[in-house]
């Protein structure tokens, strides 16, 4: 990958951020501050969240098992092993992955509920937060891959997929931001919406380990996988919005 190739590409993965920030009220009210605590707040998750992976999971001793492994047979039709004890070891194992990644949940609880923040609204503080969660995730995930693949002298698609990831995971933050504002900050809110907050919140939550389920399950592309991320971070960010709007109604 060529240094103009990686310019673009980094433009494409931190870009957003910053057009949002910019583009938005946040920059008027000055809440660079409360997207970087919550930058730090994502970076201390991150590494509860490597602790606990490395102390429960066990580490296969064959490498090139897959827990998703399938029989195939003569009609081309997939039956997924369930019977072997090993791979019923590698789905607790996922599902295990799955639960300790609920510790974002709790990490954005925290920025959210504990951070001491400027006199900003509820509107500016969810998106100053997840601004911040994102961009920080896009840093300790993308950025090494960007600068070693600059290093290549060959150019891939990889790369511009991961600034597109970037953008989806982008809007996937600041809607589970949005929704855990609902959740956490406001009392107010319907009671017929809670478990509609709650289901939302969930589905955005449990997003790293379903497309993880795409690629190795189902044997999904890179580009289809983050074609579902784009589509379902905007579905998302569309029914976050209806909901935050439906909670400052002022009910009757």
């Amino acid at each position: 990958m060529t240094l103009f190739h990686f310019f673009n590409c980094a433009i494409l993965t931190f870009g957003p951020h910053a057009v949002y920030y910019s583009a938005t009220p946040l920059s008027e009210y000055d809440t660079l501050g409360t997207s970087v605590k919550a930058a730090l707040v994502y970076l201390g998750t991150a590494l509860v969240k490597l602790v606990c992976l490395a102390t429960f999971l066990k580490v296969s001793e064959n490498d090139s098992f897959d827990p998703y492994q399938f029989l195939r047979l003569s009609d081309n039709t997939c039956i997924l092993i369930w019977e072997s004890p090993v791979a019923n070891t590698a789905y607790m194992q996922e599902l295990l992955k799955a639960l300790i990644g609920f510790i974002d949940v709790a990490g954005l609880y925290f920025a959210l509920t504990q951070l001491t923040h400027r006199n900003i609204s509820q509107n500016h503080k969810f998106q100053a937060v997840g601004l911040g969660w994102a961009f920080a995730d896009s840093v300790l995930h993308r950025l090494a891959p960007l600068w070693v693949g600059s290093r290549g002298l060959e150019f891939t698609w990889d790369y511009i997929l991961q600034g597109l990831e970037a953008n989806a995971n982008l809007v996937l933050s600041i809607s589970l931001a949005a929704l855990g504002s609902l959740m956490w900050l406001r009392k107010n809110k319907p009671k017929t919406l809670i478990p509609i907050i709650y289901a939302c919140a969930g589905i955005v939550a449990t997003m790293p380990s379903i497309t993880s389920y795409l690629r190795r399950g189902l044997g999904w592309h890179f580009p289809k996988v983050v074609g579902f991320e784009l589509f379902t971070s905007l579905m998302m960010a569309f029914i976050s919005l209806q909901l935050f709007s439906a909670c400052q109604r002022p009910s009757s």
